[in-house]
């Protein structure tokens, strides 16, 4: 496993712990067994990512988004906001769970760290990697996140994911949601699945 996954994989077991006033009692122990066996599974000298380490994971993830999918650039362009997490780690063990740290960035300025956490029930086992880019379309859509402390998708808003269509673009003239979401794995591709349910929250860098 890598470092900076490991790093990942640390924050999201630390975080779930901090999160288990969220999870039913019944629920709690497979939760704090999760983050027991992340954590053991991490190099103890494994560090958060410094906010330089997340500007150029940021900047690399965005770019290979709008250089390879037909119409990403031009809803960027758009955007009132953009929320990228360049590497959202997935562990799984019976409980599942997802953890990652971004940018928010503002009309091309950065507007603050984030990071997104969610959990899961049912059989699930391993290791995933994935980036996820969440767009905010209107300014009104872009406060109401800034305001609330501990966005949940679901919840505080809904987030749109979106899928490539024929020919492998987006349909930008089809998406009228205010907020979007863009799930890729490693080499680009795009996944069909729900953000209901993830936590997004500032952190300090």
């Amino acid at each position: 496993m890598g470092a900076r996954s490991a790093t990942r994989l640390f924050g999201f077991a630390s975080c779930l712990l901090h999160e288990v006033c969220d999870v039913s009692a019944l629920r709690l122990p497979l939760a704090v067994v999760l983050a027991i066996v992340v954590a053991m599974a991490v190099p103890a000298q494994s560090e958060a990512a410094t906010a330089a380490e997340i500007d150029a994971d940021v900047d690399r993830t965005l770019h290979s988004f709008e250089s390879q999918i037909r119409g990403a650039r031009e809803l960027a362009v758009n955007a009132a906001g953009i929320l990228v997490f360049p590497s959202v780690v997935k562990a799984g063990l019976g409980f599942g769970g997802e953890y990652g740290e971004g940018l928010l960035i503002i009309r091309g300025r950065p507007g603050g760290y984030y990071n997104m956490i969610s959990g899961s029930f049912g059989f699930q086992l391993g290791v995933q990697v994935r980036s996820v880019i969440i767009m905010f379309m209107t300014e009104q859509s872009l406060a109401g996140f800034q305001n609330t402390y501990g966005w949940k998708a679901g919840v505080d808003g809904s987030i749109a994911v979106v899928t490539l269509g024929t020919g492998g673009s987006i349909d930008t003239d089809s998406l009228t949601s205010p907020v979007l979401g863009f799930i890729l794995d490693p080499s680009g591709l795009m996944y069909n699945l729900t953000l209901e349910g993830t936590k997004i929250s500032r952190i300090s860098r």
